[in-house]
């Protein structure tokens, strides 16, 4: 079984693509916009979108709800994690090892959690 796509919930969608337009920037994704509520990053394999909520009610994250992102090294752990707090994310862990991997945690502006790791 193979994951299809990952959707978060936002309430600004120009601020939401502003952040990951920035933070996907040299990653080879390329951004798609089918509709005025829903956008996508897309790659080999990959689909991550945000999404303004189908029944207009405002977007919340959820409470134990991540979504985690392998971003190749440590350093490219560190450099993206910086980049998300520089872009208005939050911290919710620092690069550091974890277990087997090396992972970062931020909140993007619409306080979904995502994990960097390597």
């Amino acid at each position: 079984m193979k994951m299809n796509y990952f959707v978060v919930g936002t309430n600004g969608m120009a601020a939401s693509q502003s952040f990951y337009d920035q933070l996907f920037a040299q990653s080879g994704l390329q951004r798609v916009s089918p509709s005025d509520r829903m956008t996508y990053w897309l790659g080999e394999g990959f689909a991550f979108a945000v999404a303004l909520p189908f029944d207009t009610k405002p977007a919340t994250n959820g409470n134990g709800t991540m979504v985690g992102f392998c971003v190749g090294s440590s350093e490219d752990v560190k450099r993206l994690h910086q980049r998300a707090i520089n872009l208005g994310g939050s911290c919710e862990g620092a690069p550091n090892q974890r277990g087997p991997r090396f992972s970062a945690y931020v909140r993007d502006l619409d306080g979904n959690k995502l994990c960097l790791s390597d």
